[in-house]
């Protein structure tokens, strides 16, 4: 079976790796995007970018970035998803895609409370703000408040000022449930807001931060930010240990040098900037969707639908399925080992980095 392609050819992997490092070597500005691998993976990466001189970008930067800009710029409070399974007697939610961002919510934070003080076996409270697609469950297991996610920014601003006895201006709900909301969250023992940034912006993440610092002047109240898909969270913490920054930095100058704008791969692709690109998607087979790129060196399942051909194509093993791996995971929020589930002689990302590393010629200056 084949395992690597040229130009849309099947070829030997050995004539794969070549042409990749053969292409590297020739970049002038090598862009390595995608980044949907493992730890292993995302280190054989960054040491990669560092000796070719790349830029390094996950395809889930702008979530996680929005997240740490609010992180940088005005602090958070966080717990991690055992905390809030067992103590979090109250859950605000905030706008859609929570779902989608962890399916394993439901099971892990919906029902009772493990281990409430004086009522065994309570519920939690659970107020989700404006759900979009995820109304039918949100209104099963909590109480809806609002409905369209583009109501959110406003419905946060004025929850915040009546929490804080202030007066708010009209609302996409009534005043009354605003009181009881505000109320509910005044009186949590322990309570936690939830979103995932993949579909707020930073305004409004930097807005429910605000409202977890007013809280705990008389309560405790922390945040659970939902971890985008990939292992983004996982690249970002090799890219913090590895470079001093996350993602969207660039080497090209010698050293590392962060700039979320400068160093976006798809600006970079599009500009024409880049002239060579190794795309990254191991956990599944998902292609950049780049109109027209730079020669192209994909490491991914064979199914990735690319517009064009890459000009290599290696297929890779799936961290967790073909080979064991480290990576974040959601349940524990913090990095764990996985097992290969079914064994294969794919290859991992890292290794296959590891080859084409070697094939370079020689030590690249930057």
């Amino acid at each position: 079976m084949e395992q690597a392609w040229i130009a849309g050819k099947p070829a030997a992997l050995d004539a794969a790796i070549a042409e990749a490092a053969s292409l590297l070597a020739a970049s002038r500005c090598p862009l390595i995007a995608g980044l949907g691998t493992d730890i292993a993976g995302a280190r054989a990466a960054i040491a990669l970018a560092q000796r070719a001189g790349a830029v390094i970008d996950h395809m889930h930067s702008e979530a996680v970035l929005r997240d740490l800009d609010v992180m940088r710029s005005s602090g958070v409070m966080m717990t991690t998803p055992g905390e809030t399974h067992v103590r979090a007697d109250t859950l605000l939610l905030a706008g859609p895609g929570l779902l989608e961002a962890w399916p394993q919510l439901p099971q892990r934070l919906f029902g009772k409370l493990p281990h409430a003080q004086g009522d065994p076996g309570a519920e939690r409270r659970i107020f989700w703000l404006c759900p979009g697609r995820d109304a039918n469950l949100a209104g099963s297991t909590g109480k809806i408040v609002g409905k369209n996610p583009g109501d959110l920014a406003g419905l946060i601003a004025a929850l915040r000022a009546r929490a804080a006895g202030r007066p708010a201006q009209k609302a996409s709900v009534s005043s009354k449930t605003l009181d009881e909301v505000a109320a509910a969250i005044k009186a949590a023992r322990f309570g936690v807001a939830i979103w995932s940034a993949g579909t707020l912006d930073a305004l409004i993440i930097e807005m429910l931060c605000g409202l977890v610092d007013d809280l705990n002047a008389t309560t405790r109240f922390s945040t659970l930010p939902l971890s985008a898909a990939d292992n983004a969270d996982g690249v970002l913490d090799a890219c913090g240990w590895m470079a001093g920054f996350p993602m969207r930095t660039g080497f090209g100058r010698g050293f590392p040098q962060h700039d979320p704008w400068l160093f976006d791969s798809r600006r970079l692709v599009d500009s024409g900037e880049t002239d060579c690109v190794v795309w990254i998607s191991a956990y599944r087979a998902a292609a950049p969707g780049w109109r027209d790129a730079p020669p192209t060196i994909a490491l991914t399942g064979r199914e990735a639908g690319f517009r064009s051909p890459p000009r290599v194509h290696i297929e890779v093993g799936r961290p967790g399925i073909d080979h064991d791996g480290v990576q974040h995971v959601a349940s524990l929020g913090a990095l764990a080992s996985i097992g290969a589930t079914q064994p294969s002689e794919r290859i991992s990302v890292a290794d296959a980095i590891a080859r084409i590393a070697a094939a370079l010629p020689g030590e690249r200056s930057c």
